[in-house]
């Protein structure tokens, strides 16, 4: 009878939790989010702790955590990959376009991951670390919570190239964008309702100059930029210089993860070309933005669907890749 009751828990566990299961260079593997529970059974906690403490010392850092998890997946798929210093045949991924002078938490990681080989040595992964900052990070600025797939091991290697060209640049155009997503297995939906993490966070003036002072190749002002706004950004953002000048992705509401980010858009006041486009070029997107506008709990819904989504993108697990003792770099 013990025997059956363990096998119903076990049932229970793979049926009703969100288990991602992985494609076919994985087979018969899968992510869930009780895979610490008897190996290390504080990891949620401690990882949660230090976030909140990182967060509550600076709001920004909570974007910053988010977005190395992004990052991070996009690239090789979500194996930590982002978090590796160069050294030997290793060139770091923090040297990218997208990351150099802009990825940062490297530090906050490097706590939980040092607090973790305390309570349970080699156990858990830096890949997981990033999923959970990620979501913790969501929670702590009153976005949706969601249970995290468990179970991602560490890359042994980095790619600089991938780094380069998965990631979507705020300049690209949508097409290209979604292109970058569907290679990952993502679609417009989850395009849509991941962009919405720029509602925490800010944006280098490097990252939308050229919306400022039409150079968009064409010689034509932008005019899905509400003139207003951009007269207000070209103050601390100036034709030449200033490039890590930062600003409110979300001016509105800057530190609070809500929907105000698409309302932003309707009103032709997203920050970056990659932001308004989601309204301008496509009616699929423009659709969504206009959606999770007006409903803050759908955006919730499908944030927290999506992230599960992503966080799933080619994870190691099994006997491949590693569990780091040190997330920024690979085990002797």
């Amino acid at each position: 009878m013990a025997h059956f009751m363990s096998f119903l828990i076990a049932f229970s566990i793979l049926t009703f939790a969100p288990v991602c299961f992985c494609g076919n260079k994985a087979r018969n593997c899968y992510l869930y989010p009780q895979f610490y529970d008897h190996s290390c059974p504080k990891a949620q906690k401690i990882v949660m702790s230090i976030v909140a403490k990182a967060v509550a010392k600076e709001t920004r850092m909570a974007a910053s955590l988010l977005r190395l998890h992004f990052h991070d997946c996009f690239v090789k798929g979500c194996d930590a990959s982002i978090l590796l210093d160069s050294s030997g045949s290793i060139i770091s991924e923090k040297r990218s376009n997208p990351n150099r002078n802009s990825a940062r938490g490297f530090e906050v990681l490097d706590e939980i991951k040092s607090a973790l080989e305390k309570e349970c040595p080699q156990t858990v992964s830096c890949a997981d670390i990033l999923a959970l900052a990620a979501r913790d990070s969501t929670v702590l600025t009153g976005g949706p919570s969601w249970e995290v797939p468990l179970g991602r091991r560490d890359s042994r290697g980095a790619s600089l190239s991938g780094s380069n060209n998965n990631i979507p640049a705020p300049n690209n155009t949508f097409q290209t964008i979604l292109t970058k997503f569907k290679l990952q297995g993502l679609d417009v939906v989850d395009l849509v309702a991941l962009s919405g993490s720029h509602t925490i966070g800010n944006s280098r003036c490097t990252s939308f100059r050229q919306r400022l002072y039409n150079q968009s190749g064409n010689g034509q002002p932008d005019y899905t930029l509400d003139q207003s706004y951009a007269a207000q950004l070209r103050r601390r953002c100036p034709r030449s210089g200033g490039d890590q000048n930062l600003f409110f992705l979300d001016f509105v509401s800057p530190t609070k993860f809500d929907n105000i980010y698409y309302k932003n858009i309707l009103a032709s006041k997203g920050l970056l070309s990659s932001d308004q486009v989601l309204l301008t070029k496509n009616e699929a997107s423009m659709e969504l933005v206009k959606k999770y506008a007006k409903n803050n709990k759908l955006f919730f819904e499908q944030f927290a669907k999506s992230m599960i989504k992503m966080g799933n993108i080619s994870p190691l697990t099994g006997s491949k890749g590693e569990i780091r003792k040190h997330c920024r770099k690979i085990n002797k």
